[in-house]
């Protein structure tokens, strides 16, 4: 059980680097630098120089990523989306290939190597968790389902490039990064032999809103990124980025203060409970720092390291609101156990 925990926990935080490297690809505008997947310019390391392409390179990958988009298109419709469909087929400008830069080309390359060792990570904790059927089956299928989502993660990751980064597409992949989370957090909590559990009386469904706010303004966050990769690949000066995005910017900075009011309530609550005070405290450092980190990009013009800063801090926000979730969760299946007892012995 040692080894589990410490095996997820590693694992826990090589998702979060990777979420971190996630945002370096996008606030360098590296999302393209590989146009292909799995492989990197048809080959599993990828050039440095414009010289070892052919000539007709960019023909050559707009080609093989339509391709891909007609198969991604036919699922769409099996799913009941065939105007999000249609629409990958007609926009022609998700073929534009870039020109080839050897720095964008290998930070998305980095990018896909820490991903492949993510997955390996992944399978490592679903083969341990298979020692664990005979008496907690939860957790061998737990292991199994973050094993099988981060293939689907791989799969819909590969439908990312080849639409040339279409906004849906990333908010879905970011989100599911976000569920593989929440199960590794599960699978770390379930392993802990002693675990904090927490009595707040109607904490548990504030905790719930607070995660949920925080997720919705995550995705909020991902609207502000498209206006400003719009505003970048316009040529717009960066001092102009948050005026052309303005309208998203702002719904996304009004959101902050819901998620403001709502913690700070939350933080009241967890403060008076039983227990160690220090998950409270770490998750009011982590809410202080993704806002200072906003603020920060809204005064200084969106610098480029910290965008990743932000979008790596919030998720590990969500991260810990979950698991203090799941202790609140136990503490309150521990008091309706205690109350049925001493109903039944009165």
């Amino acid at each position: 059980m040692r080894f589990f925990r410490k095996l997820t926990l590693l694992t826990l935080i090589a998702v979060y680097l990777l979420i971190m490297v996630g945002g370096i690809v996008r606030s360098t505008g590296s999302g393209m630098g590989c146009p292909d997947w799995p492989k990197c310019f048809g080959s599993w390391v990828p050039p440095i120089t414009v010289e070892q392409l052919p000539e007709n390179y960019k023909e050559v990958y707009a080609a093989h990523r339509e391709k891909k988009n007609v198969r991604f298109a036919n699922y769409l419709k099996k799913l009941g989306m065939e105007e999000t469909a249609i629409k990958i087929l007609n926009d022609k400008s998700i073929l534009q290939e870039a020109d080839f830069n050897v720095t964008k080309t290998w930070v998305e390359y980095i990018n896909r190597v820490i991903g492949v060792i993510i997955g390996l990570l992944i399978f490592a904790v679903f083969v341990a968790s298979i020692r664990f059927w005979s008496w907690d089956k939860k957790i061998t299928i737990i292991g199994f389902a973050t094993f099988f989502l981060v293939g689907i993660q791989g799969w819909i990751g590969s439908f990312v490039v080849s639409t040339n980064l279409t906004p849906w597409t990333v908010t879905v992949h970011m989100l599911l990064a976000l569920v593989i989370v929440a199960l590794l957090v599960y699978l770390y909590f379930e392993s802990t032999k002693d675990k904090q559990i927490r009595k707040v009386p109607y904490g548990l469904s504030l905790l719930v809103l607070c995660m949920t706010l925080l997720v919705m303004q995550i995705v909020l966050g991902t609207q502000v990124r498209e206006a400003i990769d719009v505003a970048a690949s316009s040529l717009l000066p960066r001092s102009s980025w948050i005026e052309a995005s303005w309208a998203s910017f702002v719904i996304h900075r009004t959101f902050s203060w819901l998620i403001v009011i709502a913690h700070v309530v939350l933080l009241w609550k967890l403060l008076k409970s039983e227990g160690s005070k220090i998950l409270p405290y770490s998750l009011a450092v982590l809410i202080l720092a993704t806002i200072l980190s906003g603020v920060g990009m809204a005064y200084f013009d969106i610098p480029a390291f910290l965008q990743p800063v932000h979008l790596t801090v919030a998720s590990i926000t969500v991260g810990l609101q979950f698991l203090l979730a799941l202790q609140l969760n136990s503490g309150r299946g521990e008091m309706l156990i205690n109350q049925h007892v001493s109903a039944r012995s009165t």
